[in-house]
């Protein structure tokens, strides 16, 4: 516990297990000034999404929220039949209505311990340029992948309208993404919050390699450097850890399937403290 709050963390609530919708109900916070990320995959039902976001809302002093590729599914037992970007914006919309502060709104400042520091939610997808070494385009990495049976459900859930294709949509979220960042109040550092890791470093220990394929984009490999990141806070991977590049933190911050979680051991779903530093 941290005197004046903490700013925590945490991703792939995966909302529709039974065992994790458990332990989202007893997510709490430490103080009553704690700030809360959301990095993806609360859910992919959107009423399960609902349930989720509007608990902690209620609990925390501010919840940041950036999607996952899960809620921009679009499965066959949802009653919602939004597509691509109109569901994300219709999850955006949602957001906004419990001050859930999403990549739509303006970046928040943390001025607790660890602070001031302004927390960017990002929402840029992947491009398919996470590639096995040789190949060169993203048919030939997609074949590879097909062969190796090692598909993200998303090539069948994740629709990209109206963008022609997932990395076109991914494109387009780089361009805007940029701009925000741009206009940011350059003086204070950074906490840049993706579902996806910006950099590639992290897929190297999946089990599958060529799952990173739907793991992110080159694009995003300099951005911790770039705006003066003193964090940078994703999920996806399934594989919570701290690693470092270029001597910033990166938190891998994620639940994930209680498959996963319970070998472990532990208590699961604890939070990830983002600020004050661990060390601080």
């Amino acid at each position: 516990m941290s005197p004046g709050g903490s700013l925590l963390a945490i991703s792939d609530l995966h909302t529709a297990y039974e065992a994790n919708r458990k332990i989202i109900s007893g997510l709490r916070p430490e103080t009553d000034e704690d700030w809360l990320i959301v990095a993806g995959d609360v859910g992919e039902i959107f009423a399960d999404i609902e349930w989720t976001l509007r608990l902690l809302s209620e609990r925390f002093a501010k919840v940041i929220w950036t999607p996952g590729n899960h809620e921009l599914w679009t499965p066959k037992s949802d009653p919602v039949r939004l597509r691509g970007e109109h569901r994300y914006r219709r999850l955006v919309e949602f957001c906004q209505s419990l001050g859930v502060v999403t990549p739509e709104d303006p970046y928040p400042v943390w001025r607790g311990p660890g602070g001031p520091v302004t927390v960017a939610p990002l929402f840029v997808l992947y491009d398919y340029s996470f590639r096995p070494p040789g190949l060169n385009t993203k048919k030939a990495a997609l074949e590879r992948a097909y062969e190796a049976g090692v598909v993200c459900t998303d090539e069948f859930q994740l629709h990209p309208d109206p963008h022609p294709s997932r990395d076109a949509w991914c494109h387009v979220r780089i361009e805007e993404t940029e701009r925000l960042l741009a206009a940011r109040d350059t003086s204070l550092p950074t906490v840049l919050v993706n579902h996806f890791p910006l950099v590639r470093d992290p897929t190297l220990v999946l089990r599958h390699p060529e799952f990173a394929l739907w793991c992110g984009t080159e694009r995003t490999a300099d951005w911790h450097r770039r705006y003066n990141a003193v964090a940078a806070v994703y999920g996806h991977l399934h594989i919570p850890r701290t690693t470092w590049y270029d001597g910033v933190r990166f938190e891998e911050v994620s639940l994930g399937y209680p498959r996963e979680w319970e070998p472990r051991g532990g208590t699961p779903g604890r939070f990830r403290r983002i600020l004050p530093a661990e060390s601080a």
